[in-house]
């Protein structure tokens, strides 16, 4: 298994619940990846960074690789806040970035690609902390509603992604685009389908209590859980898409640009910029939500 991708997962896993999914996803398919670890950062939805580190915690437990995959806290604050303190001893996000930097220099076969699921804060701290890391790391973002203002994980920290749009680091942005069909919006599952199709699916762990409440043994029970808190008849697994792609470049559309700026919440286009990145959108629906069912249905997990 020597030919695995090496991931590693920052997320904000207690907004909602695309994150926890994405997690498990990823997990699930260590016939395809070599999960590294999680790092976790904070954003406005996800009470605190304890309470991104409990829900990403929980997911890992019930996944019964808590024990054997590095878990770090990352920042609570932004960029602007955090970066002056970078020469500190100890700072905001200090676990998290160095973790990454670790994993980044220890990846020598291939880049570790990093899959940011929530802001960008903590790979741009890495970043700047270690410019070197730009040359051994892909990074894979699920935000932005390009060319569209707004997208939650991009206003919850957009002076971070100014400085990744601006760094040597292979970026890809995987689109949201509420509302439209063309981004990972579009990739949306019946909550009655996962009530069909998740209860009792991935390895059976000890006992956990859910964030609401509750107690379960198994991810697919909490997944069920999760979708009822919602209470949306379809829920797009906006995250789970970012994974797709790298699991499978077939199940999404990509095409490099000339890197923009975000000039206040909006995009500036820069033509010519010679620093280009990629972007993801019309992803494989069909494609996308099977493989993740086959893969919770048929888990494998790493070891």
């Amino acid at each position: 298994m020597a030919d695995r991708i090496p991931v590693l997962i920052d997320t904000d896993a207690n907004n909602e619940l695309d994150d926890q999914h994405a997690i498990a996803y990823t997990v699930f398919s260590s016939d395809v990846f070599e999960l590294v670890g999680v790092t976790v950062n904070n954003t406005p939805l996800g009470n605190g960074i304890q309470g991104q580190y409990d829900e990403a915690k929980r997911v890992l437990q019930l996944c019964t690789v808590f024990d054997t995959i590095p878990l770090l806290k990352g920042a609570e604050a932004n960029y602007v806040d955090i970066q002056p303190h970078l020469k500190d001893a100890t700072y905001d996000g200090k676990a998290a970035v160095d973790f990454i930097i670790r994993s980044a220099n220890a990846s020598t076969d291939q880049r570790l690609t990093v899959i940011p699921i929530g802001k960008l804060t903590n790979i741009a701290l890495a970043l700047d902390h270690a410019p070197e890391i730009a040359h051994k790391i892909r990074i894979v973002w699920l935000g932005s509603n390009y060319p569209d203002d707004g997208e939650y994980n991009l206003m919850a920290d957009v002076d971070a992604v100014n400085r990744v749009l601006d760094s040597d680091a292979p970026f890809e942005v995987v689109t949201v685009r509420y509302d439209l069909t063309t981004g990972s919006t579009a990739v949306a599952v019946d909550t009655e389908t996962i009530k069909s199709r998740m209860p009792g699916q991935g390895p059976a762990s000890t006992t956990i209590e859910g964030r609401n409440g509750g107690m379960f043994t198994c991810f697919g029970d909490y997944s069920v859980s999760l979708f009822e808190e919602m209470n949306f008849p379809k829920r797009p697994l906006f995250d789970v898409v970012a994974v797709a792609v790298v699991k499978n470049s077939r199940w999404g559309e990509s095409h490099s640009i000339p890197a923009p700026i975000l000039n206040g919440k909006s995009w500036k286009k820069r033509a010519d910029n010679p620093r280009r990145i990629t972007l993801w959108e019309n992803f494989d629906r069909d494609a996308i939500l099977g493989d993740f069912f086959q893969t919770m249905e048929n888990f494998r997990l790493p070891g």
